[in-house]
């Protein structure tokens, strides 16, 4: 094998696409493998076998392999260099959407470029970019400035209550995280800003009566939920980016009584952490308006959102380039949805996105290129070899 210079990303990567193109077949048995042990987030007793097939490959990498106990959900995988402390994340997630016996109407195939089954596209295949990124290095006899780390936790898509923490806490001592969520729609746009994620719930209790004997001894919290809708719709603006979204609604018993209770549960999505703030106080303004109605909000802005920060442009910019000594044009976008990614980015450079190409996320048709997912994987393999910040 011709030597490659460590210190040249574009060269690392070029290198290293040759060896992956060699390991194709490696690289579909391992997410294959990984899309056949079922996951879902909340069946945590599920997840002991893909938990083990990536605690051994990540042993076999020559890392100090962690379990970090769950409590209610399932346990993470920790992965430490062995000599010092990780210097750049690469994160991500096995646990996926899909219910247990998903794999009798959906099956694990692979049909020349393509590969698909429950879980392949968000985010297994993306586990297998991270893994073969890292084991390309190996190949290549290249020990990055910076050493990776690796987590992967059991409960990201339904909103990472856990291992948040645990997230942020690894964001503050490294330089740079990389996320292997899949890439943004069949164009395999990467990540650059995410939009931050909210959930509240509104209770609006009135006061029963007979709508047809004593209406005016009632106080209907439908109609002074009726009255919060409006005020709640009128937040969404779409040219900043915000969108307040009252998805289900719930009140009353009879259609010859008058509500005595009316709930809502509303999505609101920012672009800013600025407006997340905003929305946070817009909601803390609402009051009743209607005689003897009350009105209780919980929730919050969970996620901040991902912003197209000086030191994420760098990391974008520097992905860019080692994509071209590839021939590999990246573009950007941004995902109205949330990932960990927005949580590293408060603390540390980060980058989303670059996990398998493909399409499907959660739904019937999920699949992944399996050509431009190794091209993927190159290119990973060169922003690992990044010199420090």
């Amino acid at each position: 094998m011709t030597p490659v210079d460590a210190q040249d990303p574009r060269a690392v990567a070029a290198a290293s696409l040759e060896i992956l193109r060699s390991w194709r077949t490696d690289f579909i048995e391992l997410v294959s493998a990984l899309a056949l042990a079922e996951s879902p987030s909340t069946v945590p007793e599920s997840q002991t076998r893909v938990r083990g097939i990536l605690e051994d490959v990540l042993t076999d990498l020559a890392f100090d392999v962690e379990r970090v106990a769950g409590r209610q959900y399932g346990d993470h995988i920790l992965a430490k260099p062995r000599a010092g402390q990780a210097a750049q994340l690469l994160l991500g997630h096995f646990d996926t959407v899909w219910a247990l016996g998903t794999l009798e109407t959906m099956p694990v195939v692979a049909e020349g470029d393509v590969l698909r089954g429950p879980g392949v596209f968000d985010m297994k295949g993306g586990l297998g970019v991270g893994i073969f990124a890292l084991r390309a290095l190996r190949e290549l006899g290249i020990t990055p400035t910076l050493p990776p780390g690796f987590l992967i936790t059991a409960e990201e898509e339904i909103g990472s209550p856990e291992s948040e923490p645990l997230i942020i806490d690894l964001a503050k001592h490294v330089q740079r995280v990389f996320v292997l969520e899949p890439a943004l729609g069949r164009e395999g746009l990467i990540k650059t800003t995410r939009k931050g994620v909210g959930h509240f719930h509104v209770i609006v209790r009135g006061v029963s009566a007979h709508a047809g004997l004593a209406p005016r001894d009632g106080a209907s919290a439908i109609a002074e939920l009726a009255e919060v809708i409006g005020s709640l719709t009128a937040m969404t603006d779409h040219d900043r980016g915000i969108t307040v979204n009252v998805g289900v609604v719930e009140g009353g018993t009879r259609a010859n009584v008058v509500a005595a209770v009316a709930t809502a549960q509303v999505d609101v999505r920012v672009r800013t952490v600025a407006d997340a703030r905003w929305i946070e106080a817009e909601f803390a303004k609402l009051s009743a308006r209607l005689p003897g109605t009350t009105l209780e909000i919980t929730g919050a802005v969970e996620r901040d959102p991902m912003e197209r920060t000086p030191r994420n442009e760098v990391l974008w910019g520097q992905a860019v380039d080692i994509a071209s000594g590839i021939d590999v044009q990246l573009d950007e976008g941004e995902s109205g949805g949330a990932s960990d990614g927005n949580f590293t980015s408060q603390y540390t450079a980060t980058l989303d996105g670059l996990g398998a190409v493909g399409d499907g996320a959660h739904a019937a048709h999920e699949f992944l290129s399996i050509d431009r997912t190794l091209e993927r994987a190159a290119i990973l393999t060169g922003l690992l070899a990044l010199p420090s910040a």
